[in-house]
């Protein structure tokens, strides 16, 4: 496995990998996640033998690069740089907020052929309360461990046990929080309020298939549903017996069959 650089618009290096033979399929990982931590590896392995899986760490992770100032535009444009590195139009599949990046990269204009989106979690935030203030106090601190809860429990929605889970497992906590700090760019990715980009969604023109787990809870569930009603000609499915950590080997049929 051999780390290559694509050049972003502003100049940050991206670092990705390609593994196996067939059409491009390009991953875009979702929070705390890159390509050695997350579901990049168990997916490269399960699909290199039908595709070219091309792998990249995210801005601000693993041997990515990073810049004095953020946008989420920015990240489109990293995904925008791999694609045109790579060459031609992939197939895209996104998980978390790795699928709400994907989706508004789609609707930017960035180069695909299809794309999956998976558990994208545009669960909504309201209530007046600025969370993306409170996560960058939280980050500008050093509090990264409350930082990993605060975007998982109050941010996303996660039950309020599994960062107490994640801090049992040793060399896990400790990469979770040596990347916390990106965990801001997640949360301007969706948003900030993590409410549905319903007139950005409904520009995108690629074949677009959402899927999410039976066992998402009620407002994932709810969320991706109106993903895939504001995605033109979009299509959906629902994993049985799949969490927000879906397995290779429940979501390999649904990328044989919708990028066949």
């Amino acid at each position: 496995m051999t780390t290559e650089y694509a050049k972003s618009t502003d100049g940050t290096r991206i670092a990705f990998e390609s593994n196996g033979t067939g059409p491009v399929l390009v991953l875009v990982d979702g929070a705390m996640c890159y390509r050695r931590f997350g579901p990049a590896e168990p997916f490269t392995a399960a699909l290199r033998d039908a595709y070219t899986v091309v792998t990249y760490d995210r801005r601000g992770r693993g041997e990515s690069g990073d810049s004095s100032t953020y946008r989420p535009e920015l990240e489109i444009e990293d995904l925008r740089a791999v694609i045109d590195t790579v060459g031609g139009k992939p197939f895209v599949l996104g998980f978390s907020s790795g699928a709400g990046l994907a989706y508004r990269a789609a609707a930017a204009g960035v180069p695909m052929a299809k794309l999956i989106g998976y558990e994208a979690p545009y669960v909504g935030r309201r209530g007046g309360r600025d969370y993306v203030a409170d996560l960058d106090r939280l980050i500008e601190d050093g509090e990264d461990g409350k930082a990993v809860d605060y975007f998982m429990v109050k941010m996303v929605g996660a039950p309020f046990f599994l960062p107490v889970m994640f801090r049992l497992m040793g060399k896990v906590w400790g990469q979770m929080k040596q990347i916390a700090p990106t965990l801001r760019y997640d949360a301007r990715v969706m948003g900030g309020d993590f409410e549905i980009p319903t007139a950005e969604l409904k520009k995108i023109k690629v074949p677009t298939l959402t899927i999410w787990g039976s066992k998402a809870k009620p407002e994932m569930s709810k969320a991706n549903a109106a993903i895939a009603e504001a995605i033109p000609g979009a299509g959906h499915r629902i994993l049985e017996g799949q969490t927000h950590n879906v397995t290779p080997e429940a979501l390999r049929p649904e990328i044989a069959g919708f990028f066949a």
